[in-house]
């Protein structure tokens, strides 16, 4: 039996890399696993195997996510952990970004993390128990340019992480970040193209540990977090980063 057995997770983000191995090892750990992600989407079982139930919401809208994400955990009797870790990212210099633009990306990468911890609360306050894991970012250390918007919204999860741990944490609720380092990924692919390999040498050069990470590296970090081995560790950002 896995540790986190008859536990009830939410995962956003769930189709991207990471979350398709948040996914697998909640499945592994024994949680009955939601998958969000966009909605619309076809061929879910194929990209996360059988039996997983998908929720698709549109984090642009937060009032119906958050509407959609209280009435699942009505039905369910509520969500155990959620594990914020939906995000989207554009780069390009600051000044090319429109107002909407900008505001899209703090909408969709936190401050959907806070209408969905608002969501799930209600029952975990109930429950007197629940784990909340945030994904932040190694952008917050100012070695990257071009992503101002994303810096951002992860400066705003950083946020929620610290404000909700002292708010939540009364009614036995835990709330942590994972700041992912960079994660081998098919987005390097976009984004790099054929620069993908001196990109690989530069995190390499700067990670004191010589493995790029995994985005099962990220996963098992959201499983200690969600298990009772962490159930007084609250209000902490945990790098994964190789030693940065």
């Amino acid at each position: 039996m896995g540790i986190l057995a008859d536990k009830t997770v939410l995962i956003t983000g769930a189709l991207g890399t990471i979350g398709t191995a948040l996914v697998a090892r909640y499945v592994e750990e024994g949680a009955n696993v939601i998958a969000s992600d966009r909605p619309g989407v076809e061929n879910v079982d194929e990209k996360l195997g059988q039996g997983i139930r998908y929720l698709g919401v549109d984090l642009n809208d937060l009032a119906g996510t958050e509407r959609a994400v209280s009435e699942l955990a009505e039905t369910l009797g509520g969500i155990d952990i959620l594990v914020n870790n939906a995000a989207f990212v554009v780069n390009k210099p600051h000044e090319q970004f429109s107002i909407e633009e900008y505001e899209e990306e703090i909408r969709v990468n936190s401050s959907a993390a806070f209408v969905l911890s608002r969501a799930c609360s209600v029952h975990m306050k109930r429950k007197k128990y629940g784990k909340i894991v945030n994904l932040t970012s190694l952008t917050l250390t100012g070695h990257w340019e071009g992503f101002v918007p994303y810096i951002a919204s992860k400066g705003a999860m950083y946020g929620l992480v610290k404000g909700m741990a002292r708010e939540l944490g009364h009614h036995g609720i835990n709330v942590n970040g994972i700041s992912p380092g960079a994660v081998v990924s098919d987005a390097e692919w976009r984004h790099f193209g054929e620069k993908r390999e001196a990109y690989h040498q530069w995190i390499l050069e700067r990670q004191s540990l010589k493995r790029r990470i995994e985005p099962i590296d990220i996963a098992n970090l959201a499983i200690f977090l969600s298990s009772p081995q962490a159930d007084l560790i609250s209000g902490q950002n945990i790098h994964c980063d190789g030693g940065w």
